[in-house]
């Protein structure tokens, strides 16, 4: 068997699987993130390490498993974060995660000293707040007497396997999230740690995603119930190893999108996609050779969340699915109601720190699933202006796999082929593709399988939305509203810099 971990931004999925990758069953242990006024957005790494083994010595109790039986272990982990660590690889403060948007200051230094296209170009990204070089940058500038302590600089998935092993590595698609990553020649960027600053020696060898990296230390195999001498394998960034769960390892495997807390749409590409007008970034896939091309939205799943957390707030149950199931048939956009749903900024495709979320057009009548509605349309049209970028370019997008929490939902998906004008479809697995994508990889590296060709037999389409051509030309001519209600506001949402950054 298999195990492979998911660090996401809610909590740690554990996931055991055949030595194929096949899912056997699950489980998620969640930890808390602390946001706070001006862009703040943190979680503790010690809640990390006890989600991980917390979830693997249950995974192991729940379905009997042997330790003997566990022949590796790979992770995916969320991406564009910082943990910073001192010459022991304690953290030194707590980690800095991708919806953190405070480095406002240190990406404008970088584009002024680089330039905003050039960068694009060398790194497959935007300079901004959300990646993780502005973030250590932030530290130094701010936080001198703890940035003098720091000798290490990794990303989430990178400090479990050093907890794991006691090697400190990390992958290109990983390294491919720091902004701080030269897509072209597959190292870290001298032009960009210099401009900022930063010793390159903070930053750990890149290895193949493949790699076995080290095995179980005895320590970690206390604390986790494995063996000590287990393989573990490097594993990558979550959403190219979303790719991967979705089967999408290959520019012929076509789109897919992810709902989860953040939200984006992507595909499979030989090259990096270059948008002139720099809305998609390229990361690193972490099948050789190629790349993914992604749109990526801050709060997809998250605006979802959040509006179920203000209207049924501590509610127990399936409080999403009571919603949105209230708001199939509630009218939203079609009643003047709109919803940007910039709640942590936005990435893709304005690339704004200062945008906030909005309801626009509200009025007396509209009531609960009425908000919520909104809420899910709002998603679909920031995703369509995406979806929209990729078309323009070359990439098409003439059907879409959806994975991630969020796809479970029937509602959603139709409001997304509707809103997209083609069809959406539900995988077998949706809440475990970035763990199943880890598992994969570990199946690679560990020669138990011949390419990652086979997560392609390992999640299959259990249902399709296709869409309906009167409502997707109608929400054509929403979207074009809604499009219009940010540019109107854009203005006010720089002048008051609620995003905790600038531009």
């Amino acid at each position: 068997m298999l195990i492979a971990h998911d660090l996401g931004t809610t909590g740690n999925k554990a996931s055991l699987h055949s030595d194929n990758g096949a899912l056997i069953g699950s489980v998620t242990v969640t930890y808390p993130t602390r946001f706070a006024p001006g862009g703040i957005a943190e979680q503790d790494p010690e809640d990390w390490w006890r989600a991980l083994t917390e979830a693997t010595r249950e995974l192991l109790a729940r379905h009997d498993v042997d330790a003997a039986d566990v022949r590796g272990l790979a992770i995916s982990g969320q991406m564009m974060g910082a943990v910073l660590l001192d010459a022991a690889y304690r953290p030194v403060r707590p980690a800095i995660i991708w919806a953190d948007t405070r480095s406002g200051e240190q990406a404008d230094q970088l584009v002024g000293r680089i330039g905003a296209e050039r960068a694009y170009k060398l790194l497959g990204h935007r300079l901004n707040p959300t990646y993780s070089i502005t973030k250590v940058m932030w530290v130094r500038d701010r936080e001198p007497e703890v940035f003098a302590k720091v000798r290490h600089v990794c990303l989430a998935k990178d400090y479990a396997v050093y907890r794991l092993t006691g090697r400190l590595a990390t992958d290109p698609s990983d390294a491919s999230s720091t902004n701080a990553y030269d897509q072209e020649r597959g190292t870290w960027s001298d032009v960009v740690l210099g401009a900022a600053g930063l010793d390159p020696a903070l930053l750990p060898e890149i290895v193949p995603a493949t790699a076995v990296v080290g095995t179980l230390t005895s320590a970690a195999a206390g604390a986790t119930g494995l063996r000590a001498g287990t393989p573990i394998v490097m594993g990558g960034g979550d959403g190219p190893l979303a790719a991967v769960g979705a089967g999408v390892v290959s520019p012929a495997d076509g789109a897919y999108c992810y709902l989860g807390s953040s939200s984006w749409v992507s595909v499979a590409a030989p090259r990096p996609l270059h948008d002139p007008a720099m809305r998609t970034m390229t990361f690193d896939h972490v099948v050789p050779g190629h790349y993914v091309p992604t749109a990526t939205m801050q709060a997809g799943g998250a605006s979802l969340e959040w509006i179920a957390d203000v209207l049924e707030p501590g509610e127990a149950g399936d409080r999403f699915g009571r919603l949105v199931e209230a708001a199939e048939t509630a009218d939203a956009s079609s009643d003047g109601l709109y919803f940007l749903p910039h709640l942590l900024g936005e990435r893709s495709p304005y690339w704004n720190p200062d945008a906030a979320g909005a309801f626009v057009g509200i009025r007396r009548h509209h009531d609960r699933p009425h908000l919520v509605r909104a809420v899910l349309e709002g998603v679909a049209f920031n995703l369509l202006t995406c979806v929209d970028a990729f078309r323009e370019h070359g990439a098409p997008v003439d059907r879409v796999d959806a994975i991630g929490g969020g796809a479970a939902s029937d509602v959603w998906l139709r409001i997304l082929a509707d809103v997209w004008g083609c069809p959406v479809r539900r995988r077998s697995i949706v809440e475990e593709a970035n763990s199943l994508g880890a598992a994969v990889t570990a199946a690679v590296g560990l020669g138990l399988v011949d390419d990652f060709g086979v997560a392609r037999e390992l999640s299959e389409v259990t249902a399709e939305f296709t869409p309906d051509p009167e409502r997707h030309a109608a929400y054509r001519e929403r979207h074009a509203v809604f499009l219009d209600a940010y540019r109107r506001l854009e203005p006010w949402f720089e002048g008051r810099g609620g995003g905790g950054g600038t531009r």
